[in-house]
């Protein structure tokens, strides 16, 4: 199974605009979005990859993917082995010319890479979801079934399964129908699974008796080359998946683990603060399986009378006196001043380090320096990168308003307040309905 290893090649989809994140993704493709203080949301596929000993790995992507070159170059691969992590932009080519039209269009259009001598087998991820898998385990499954394509499948309630893509399996464990997103309790009934099949093949099924597609595909080469070849599907989920079903023998993998789509900004929020806890659902300190990064030069982070419960502080911070956090991460390079309360939010850090000349120009210009000014209040809140927070701000949603247009700070999505990258708030400012409506 090793060696096979060495015949498979990854491709991880960076996905469209990433609207639903936004405006985490106003200035970076959603692959690139900050995570757990210190990682990127690319970090976990690639991390996934590494363990199970895939090191052949491209990403596509077209939208805002600077960043995202530059956070990749920092994944150096052993060079006899010819391992790689690279970024396959939508370009023009003599033979193309346009963009991206969807996921499986992204995958036609660089099917060059794909057509070498020994490659066998194109596993195809999302780089927008929360998970561990070992991938030797499916091309296991795989390589057994002697399947066409096989799909990862995690068990859900009745509740989840509504907002997801549900299987139907024979009895050897071929998918033979797919329904996205049932609704009615005979769509449901009809692609219910026993939990006494669940349940034999080692996974405890309690009353998650439906089969969520985790939207991870591993093709036979010949098999991914002939249905996009033969077609002009443009989505791997709602098309080649369904029409592989009907001419392809297609076996499922299940998956019994933690497993977080990140396309929304509560979803993004919710599975960030659960990294803070106790025994979080997805740990980040595992030992078995290392969630890799761009290795930082950083000094340890610095407090001075502070408290802080249940929070996880990234490197290089200076965290001042009498400052409170709770529930809540802080990114890298991240500058709190005295008094500040931070509590159930994501401060995302900076990516320098303001010199003194540079606070002082700043200071006599009235901008506040890089970080968050002295007795400010944050609450459900997201601050992006490189933020400008000034002193006795008040960023708390309290008439609990769901959602709200862009302002020049930000806007609220899913009840979060989301402050864009960049962002410049002056002394005592306060978050009221006031300035959150008017234009």
């Amino acid at each position: 199974m090793r060696f096979k290893m060495k015949n498979v090649i990854v491709l991880i989809l960076g996905g469209g605009r990433g609207t639903r994140l936004y405006p985490l993704t106003k200035f970076r493709a959603k692959p690139a979005v900050p995570i757990g203080g210190k990682y990127r949301l690319i970090d976990i596929p690639l991390s996934n990859c590494i363990n199970s000993g895939l090191d052949q790995i491209y990403v596509l992507t077209q939208f805002n993917s600077a960043s995202l070159h530059h956070h990749l170059h920092s994944f150096h691969f052993d060079y006899f082995n010819g391992g790689f992590a690279e970024i396959l932009a939508a370009q023009q080519t003599t033979g193309q010319s346009k963009w991206y039209q969807g996921t499986a269009d992204a995958v036609r259009q660089n099917f060059s890479y794909i057509q070498q001598r020994h490659i066998e087998y194109v596993l195809i991820l999302s780089g927008d979801q929360l998970y561990r898998m070992d991938f030797k385990r499916m091309l296991e499954t795989h390589c057994r079934s002697n399947a066409d394509v096989t799909i990862s499948a995690v068990p859900v309630h009745q509740d989840q399964a509504t907002s997801l893509g549900i299987m139907r399996l024979d009895d050897a464990g071929r998918v033979i129908g797919f329904l996205e997103k049932p609704q009615t309790e005979q769509e449901l009934n009809h692609v219910r699974t026993a939990p006494e099949w669940i349940e034999e093949r080692g996974i405890h099924a309690g009353r998650r008796n439906f089969l969520a597609s985790m939207g991870i595909y591993l093709f036979n080469k010949s098999t991914l080359l002939e249905a996009l070849e033969k077609t002009d599907y443009t989505d791997f989920g709602k098309e080649v998946f369904p029409a592989a079903i009907r001419t392809k023998k297609v076996q499922v993998h299940l998956f019994d683990g933690y497993w977080e789509d990140i396309g929304t900004i509560r979803a993004f929020f919710d599975a960030n603060l659960a990294m803070t806890g106790l025994n979080p659902p997805f740990a980040l300190s595992d030992p078995d399986w290392i969630t890799y990064t761009e290795p930082r030069f950083l000094p340890p982070t610095r407090m001075d009378g502070a408290t802080i419960r249940g929070s996880l502080v990234a490197d290089g911070c200076d965290i001042g006196d009498g400052a409170i956090i709770e529930n809540s991460i802080i990114g890298l390079r991240c500058r709190i001043g005295k008094g500040v309360n931070i509590r159930n939010s994501i401060i995302m850090g900076c990516d320098y380090y303001e010199i003194d000349t540079e606070m002082a120009e700043h200071r006599r210009r009235g901008i506040p320096p890089l970080g968050i000014g002295e007795n400010s209040v944050i609450e459900h809140a997201i601050i992006d990168k490189d933020c400008r927070i000034g002193k006795r701000v008040v960023i708390l949603n309290k008439k609990n308003i769901t959602d709200c247009d862009e302002k020049p700070y930000g806007m609220i999505r899913d009840g979060v307040v989301c402050i864009q990258k960049e962002a410049t708030i002056p002394d005592g400012w306060t978050l009221s309905e006031t300035n959150i409506n008017s234009e």
